[in-house]
């Protein structure tokens, strides 16, 4: 009998790297890690060079330069030169702190395709108290007009919470205004320091579906003019989102020190190895790495979600959250409606929404509580 072997995965679609963990912002919703990574073990301007070079040759379309801070690299330019000529789009996900004028053009000139902006608020006073940093607004402002300035497409990317949930149509007035040609309305994802403030940061449901309501009589009216993508809580939702597309099926993260993740929160996953760029290559990650494939297809899956029509739509939604929520990555996400746990964290959701303000926890090395 010859025994099944699984096909090899396809190719990933996109590279997300975080350069640095080094930011200037203290956002306390951060998708890293609560134990951020030391500037001095970062990997050095060749490894990540070599890791763009065998992306694209694995067949990935894009690369998102990402952080932390992405520009703190005083080799960013030089980076996203060689990633664009390795054949990949590129898109800087920043804060836009310390990325002046003359940094931007080069970065144009480099062969940057898209920058993604950050805004924390709508306001001066509420994007400067949420990113922690007095003086942002301007910087960013100052930014948006760098990059449109030089011809760039621009994205605003706004993560929502209780905080500035009563902003979603400033926040949509802003990129307007701004001139962007995307906007992300991305309601918290409760990972890493989302998941330590969740208290502070769950919003209330009805006020949820009201700001889902705005969102989408603005995509009528901004047709042709701003494309809006939106992203709902978990916690208020009827199904998961597959996680990164599906746990080691279009993505591959990769930290600052070189561990190549499936998804931001991989690591929290206890029993898993993940295996290190500067010691394999991205295409031996992508296709023989255990860690990668544990959760890759279906095989792995308990009920409900074997049986489940859906099981090929979202993948079991997110094994980080099915850990944090039920203690058991295999279970089914439940943010789904089919989880027994489901339930339970809609109640935990109700109640944290109506706890009133909390201490945050900002986003540090030093991992500080301030009220």
């Amino acid at each position: 009998m010859t025994a099944h072997t699984a096909p090899p995965p396809a190719p990933p679609i996109g590279l997300l790297v975080e350069l640095t963990h080094r930011c200037p912002l203290g956002c306390p919703y951060c998708s890293n890690p609560l134990a951020l990574e030391r500037p001095g073990a970062e990997l050095d301007t060749e490894t990540w060079k070599r890791v763009f070079g065998e992306a694209a040759a694995l067949g990935a379309l894009h690369v998102h330069l990402s952080g932390g801070e992405p520009t703190a690299r005083r080799d960013i330019v030089e980076l996203t030169s060689h990633a664009s000529q390795s054949g990949l789009y590129t898109n800087l996900i920043t804060s836009g702190i310390g990325v002046g004028e003359k940094l931007t053009g080069e970065l144009a000139e480099a062969g940057l395709d898209h920058a993604q902006l950050s805004f924390q608020g709508a306001d001066k006073e509420t994007n400067d108290r949420l990113g922690h940093y007095s003086g942002s607004w301007e910087r960013k402002r100052a930014f948006a007009g760098y990059v449109t300035t030089a011809g760039m497409p621009l994205t605003i990317n706004a993560v929502i919470h209780r905080a500035n949930l009563h902003q979603v149509g400033a926040f949509i007035e802003l990129a307007v205004e701004l001139g962007a040609r995307r906007l992300e309305i991305a309601h918290t994802q409760y990972y890493g320091w989302a998941l330590a403030n969740r208290a502070a940061l769950m919003p209330p449901r009805q006020e949820v579906e009201r700001s889902i309501a705005l969102v989408e009589e603005a995509r009528a009216r901004l047709k042709g003019e701003l494309v809006i993508d939106m992203v709902i809580p978990d916690y208020y939702a009827r199904y998961p989102k597959p996680c990164a597309g599906g746990w080691g099926r279009i993505a591959i993260n990769v930290s600052p020190t070189g561990k190549a993740l499936p998804c931001h929160a991989a690591e929290t996953i206890p029993g898993l190895e993940f295996w290190n760029v500067r010691d394999h290559s991205l295409g031996d990650i992508w296709r023989l790495n255990p860690a990668f494939r544990a959760f890759r297809g279906t095989e792995w899956m308990l009920e409900p979600c074997r049986s489940c029509d859906r099981r090929e739509v979202d993948w079991g939604g997110c094994r980080c959250q099915a850990l944090a929520l039920t203690g058991d990555a295999r279970n089914a996400d439940p943010a789904c409606h089919k989880s027994p746990d489901h339930e339970r964290i809609v109640a935990t959701a109700t109640a944290e929404s109506e706890s009133g303000r909390e201490a945050l926890r900002w986003r540090s090395y030093k991992q500080k509580v301030e009220a």
